[in-house]
């Protein structure tokens, strides 16, 4: 377990991939986090704030590890690539996520470990699809024959943060030329409903691709309530093709630690287990809006994706201002879990601005995942 930090303490917990003082105007956003099948981790971020070209062209770092995350190396920059998902594919490396905010969704290959990226000129060389789409770094799966992938976009008819994004799926034959943009099956889009949670609802993004127990595809999305201090989570229901989203209110809400912030599911076959990282709020943080509280990361778990229980808390600091363990994106190694956080913390600058206009992009081992208890 990584241990708990002193506001004294400049250095943030785990180890530094990247950093960005809040001076730069430059942001740390969107990490990401995979294998190679040589054992090298590799991890990226995105830029944002007022001096980032977000909203013109994303730009992504990506970073190499080949000691287990105990030190990185910046291997590219990727013009034209934001919000995105790094993950392997039949023995390619792949960047899918937007071109820019609210821009094009588009995917990348590597065939070198991520030094080097395809360009998604065309709906032949990873232009998949034209608007304006919303996403984050949760998992991309394989399953039944198809890869999986959460997407939203962004031209819902009501207008604000949180109302224009609809839910839908994407996915593509196992096999199949992920470049292509008629490789890809495209689900309909679950639109905002104000009606939704008793007239509370403010919106929800960044679902999560997870195989529920039937073995069915739920996506499971981040959800914007701000009620009683209690987080929600919502589960859409994808068709066994990919064409077919669909949610049943009065069922598919259901209490989630964490739920109003980003977090990634994974299931654990040996524990027959889902976990989650996510900004769980104990009780003597409660807050106003629960949104921009990101100072503490759990480590959650369930047995049925519909309850949920803290395990144990992971990272916290007492400061819900300024500091955040936000937006991780995780994976299993072994007995272990191996995390990226966008992490808003202390530095000899004064440190970040806020909790969300993150400073770093840090590292973290979660030895013994399975035996941790609160």
């Amino acid at each position: 377990m990584v241990k708990k930090n002193s506001s004294s303490a400049l250095k943030p917990p785990g180890v530094v991939i990247d950093y960005s003082p809040a001076s730069s105007g430059l942001y740390i956003g969107s990490p990401s986090l995979t294998v190679l099948p040589n054992g090298d981790y590799v991890a990226s971020h995105d830029f944002f704030g007022p001096e980032g070209t977000e909203r013109q062209q994303g730009i992504t770092a990506v970073f190499n590890s080949k000691n287990k995350g105990k030190s990185w190396t910046k291997i590219a920059d990727v013009k034209g690539q934001f919000w995105a998902k790094l993950f392997m594919y039949q023995n390619g490396l792949y960047l899918f996520g937007t071109s820019k905010e609210y821009g094009n969704t588009v995917i990348r290959k590597s065939v070198d470990g991520g030094v080097n990226w395809t360009v998604p000129t065309d709906s032949s060389n990873g232009l998949l699809l034209a608007g304006q789409y919303h996403c984050a770094p949760t998992p991309i799966i394989e399953h039944d024959g198809r890869i999986w992938r959460a997407m939203e976009d962004a031209m819902g008819p009501i207008e604000g943060w949180g109302k224009m994004f609809g839910s839908f799926m994407m996915s593509a034959p196992i096999g199949s030329d992920l470049l292509k943009a008629s490789s890809w099956e495209k689900s309909n889009i679950l639109r905002f409903d104000p009606t939704y949670l008793n007239g509370n609802f403010g919106g929800w993004l960044e679902g999560n691709v997870v195989v529920a127990p039937n073995g069915k595809i739920v996506n499971i999305l981040r959800t914007a309530y701000d009620k009683d201090g209690i987080e929600k989570a919502a589960i859409t229901h994808i068709s066994n093709d990919g064409k077919t989203a669909s949610f049943n209110p009065d069922k598919d809400f259901i209490n989630f630690p964490g739920g109003g912030k980003k977090f990634a599911i994974h299931f654990d076959a040996i524990t027959k287990l889902y976990y989650t990282l996510s900004n769980y709020i104990p009780e003597k943080n409660k807050a106003a809006y629960i949104g921009n509280t990101r100072n503490v990361l759990a480590l959650c778990t369930s047995k049925d994706l519909t309850t949920w229980e803290v395990k144990s808390i992971i990272l916290e600091h007492a400061d819900k201002e300024k500091h955040g363990f936000q937006y991780v994106d995780w994976q299993f190694d072994g007995q272990d879990i191996i995390a990226v956080s966008r992490t808003a913390y202390d530095d000899a600058e004064g440190g970040a601005h806020n909790f969300h206009d993150a400073n770093y992009l840090t590292f973290h081992r979660i030895k013994n995942f399975r035996t941790l208890n609160l």
